[in-house]
């Protein structure tokens, strides 16, 4: 069953970002690339920031291994969430777009390096060298991508109908499937208490301050931020957690998922009530 799970679990991932791929355009793709003070400040935030906070959060709280060790993975998936349909509507979908690419771009080389600096902070027990992680991202990340952005390029007129049925099947199924490994290994949560939930949903409030306060004067672009930050790349996540061995990890990556909509739910409606003026 849990085998079953994770393999649903990174499969729907893989089915996102080729939707991704598919509703890309080179003119959203490079949209951060040529607004160089946008894309710093978005890059300190997800991949400098809010690992800094994780590695406080570890430092300042007793948590369990398996705890300590899903913070740490949340900590290296920096990157932009998996579904952008939640932040359309914004006025910055370019923004969206371009930084889902990007980030999936850069986890590369970001994930094998925070991976290989942090992993002894937060007593990390998978084998992976850095060389796997890379060659796992960019199979399960980079591959999807550009196929997705191929299909977009010789069907332009089916792509976007298309990506808009995949985003919501696989969504569905990235959700369920997250719920159903919590049903099934709920001991583990209840072992862990409270605590764990509340670190992770404090990790989450955390991260969504910083998306915001980094995000600049454009509403739109300042709320995607900060929903970048908090959700983290959950499918490279997924990803990495299902590397290590044991699924106490994937197990606690999924609660962040239901954690991380708890918290960044209400932000959402909070700044669409406000008309991002």
């Amino acid at each position: 069953m849990t085998a079953a799970l994770l393999i649903c679990l990174k499969l729907s991932v893989v089915a996102l970002l080729l939707a991704i791929g598919m509703l890309s355009t080179k003119k959203e793709v490079t949209y951060l690339w040529q607004r160089p003070k946008l894309l710093w400040r978005s890059l300190l935030a997800m991949y400098i920031l809010v690992p800094l906070a994780a590695i406080l959060f570890v430092s300042l709280l007793p948590l369990a291994d398996g705890l300590k060790l899903a913070v740490f993975v949340l900590a290296i998936s920096a990157g932009a969430p998996l579904l952008p349909k939640k932040l359309m509507g914004l006025g910055s979908d370019e923004y969206v777009l371009s930084l889902v690419v990007t980030a999936s771009i850069l986890a590369i080389v970001t994930v094998p390096l925070w991976s290989a600096a942090l992993g002894p902070l937060f007593g990390r027990t998978s084998h992976l060298a850095p060389l796997e992680v890379a060659l796992l991202i960019s199979k399960s990340f980079l591959v999807p991508l550009v196929v997705g952005m191929l299909i977009r390029r010789f069907f332009p007129n089916n792509a976007e109908v298309i990506a808009d049925k995949i985003l919501t099947i696989a969504g569905g199924v990235l959700t369920v499937a997250a719920v159903l490994l919590l049903a099934t290994h709920w001991k583990l949560l209840h072992t862990a208490g409270w605590s764990a939930l509340l670190a992770l949903a404090g990790l989450t409030l955390i991260s969504l301050m910083i998306g915001h306060l980094m995000g600049g004067d454009e509403p739109g672009e300042r709320t995607a931020l900060a929903v970048s930050c908090a959700t983290r790349h959950l499918g490279l996540a997924i990803l990495v957690a299902a590397a290590a061995p044991g699924v106490k990890t994937a197990v606690f990556i999924s609660a962040y998922i239901v954690s991380s909509a708890v918290v960044a739910i209400p932000y959402l409606k909070w700044q669409k009530s406000k008309g991002f003026e």
